[in-house]
């Protein structure tokens, strides 16, 4: 138990070697300003691109304004000690705190895309016996890889663009892909990448080439999802509680702007023009409904824990379920704290309840393994 009126003690973890490692260093900005500096002594831990874990509280100061946490390269390296209930060494060779011992009470990962979001960190972090925020391996991993949960969830039933996957890029054929989707309009992305990266749209056997080109320059496995015209992106933030009840947010949707054709990397991240932000989006109060139940359906049947954000298309009366993202940006323009803000959720509040769940899953884990 932690000591009464003691500040609660998190390693807030960025940064990471995915081709999103600039995201999450802007999302750990602003988790960092979210935190209660009243209730928590927060301590800053930066994945450098090459993977090492680096202590960065220097330079960054309380990050109250900077738009990105640092990530110093000359900074101590730190590892986390297996079994070590939150203990992280500092591993400063020659330095004047070298094999000096830092102590979480919980770990809050901001981590996007592979190395960090797929379950990798997430077993370290189990390893060590430490409480973090977010899903454990599993969830993390089956999430991640869009080809696996869109399996998952169209064998349950649950509505899914149609896709293929491909895994040679010597055997792209755009006749096909056409002839399995149905037609000539097609995105192709990376299995286990985020925030669009890689994600382009062929409309023609030479983009279709392009395209896969690109995706597999980050992934081994891409998808070739059917094209939707017209289809409105609405997304959905789904939050579950310490004691397990998971519920979901109202809903946003997102409008790229027409020079951009699609929500691309360029329109979240760069222009700042790039896309308008409707919350609550305009949706028939059945619809929503039927929206927000699939987004925690889909949340319980990837074994997604405390958060994630849903993704969705609607066609019409038609809805399918895009993605399903267990660490969500969290940028001063990101879905996630955005919905829950609208839905009366403060940033503040959610950090202290992403903490809470944290703490109350990993005592439920430990009382299981200890009978």
């Amino acid at each position: 138990m932690l000591e009464e009126h003691r500040k609660i003690s998190v390693g807030l973890l960025f940064g990471g070697r995915s081709a999103e490692h600039e995201v999450s260093r802007a999302s750990a900005a602003n988790i960092l300003r979210a935190l209660d500096p009243e209730r928590y002594k927060v301590s800053l831990i930066g994945i450098s691109r090459d993977g090492r874990w680096l202590a960065c509280d220097a330079g960054n100061g309380a990050g109250s304004g900077a738009a990105a946490l640092t990530i110093p390269d000359t900074a101590p390296q730190i590892g986390l000690i297996p079994g070590g209930q939150g203990q992280f060494m500092l591993c400063d060779a020659g330095g004047p705190k070298s094999g000096a011992v830092m102590r979480f009470d919980v770990v809050f990962p901001v981590l996007h895309g592979p190395n960090g979001e797929d379950g990798t960190v997430q077993g370290a972090l189990e390893l060590a016996d430490v409480p973090f925020v977010g899903s454990a391996v599993t969830g993390s991993a089956v999430a991640m890889d869009k080809d696996i949960a869109k399996r998952l969830m169209r064998d349950a039933g649950l509505p899914v663009v149609p896709f293929v996957t491909l895994t040679d890029p010597s055997g792209v054929d755009y006749a096909a892909a056409v002839a399995a989707l149905g037609t000539a309009d097609v995105f192709v992305k990376p299995a286990n990448l985020g925030s669009s990266v890689g994600v382009s749209r062929a409309r023609s056997a030479e983009d279709f080439a392009a395209s896969c080109k690109l995706a597999f320059r980050y992934d081994h496995k891409i998808l070739v999802e059917r094209g939707l015209s017209g289809a409105r992106e609405i997304e959905c933030s789904v939050l579950e509680e310490a004691g397990g009840h998971a519920r979901a947010s109202g809903l946003g949707e997102i409008v790229p702007a027409s020079k951009h054709g699609f929500y691309s990397y360029q329109a979240k991240y760069i222009d700042a023009d790039g896309a308008a932000l409707h919350i609550p989006a305009e949706i028939p109060p059945q619809q929503a409904g039927r929206i927000q139940a699939l987004a925690v359906e889909a949340f319980r049947l990837l074994g997604c824990e405390g958060l994630a954000r849903i993704d969705f298309f609607v066609n019409g009366d038609e809805i399918f379920v895009n993605e399903v993202n267990t660490l969500p940006g969290f940028t001063s323009i990101s879905m996630y704290p955005k919905l829950w803000e609208a839905s009366g959720v403060s940033q503040t509040e959610l950090m202290d309840k992403l903490i809470a769940h944290a703490f109350a899953r990993h005592g439920r884990r430990r009382a299981l393994s200890s009978e």
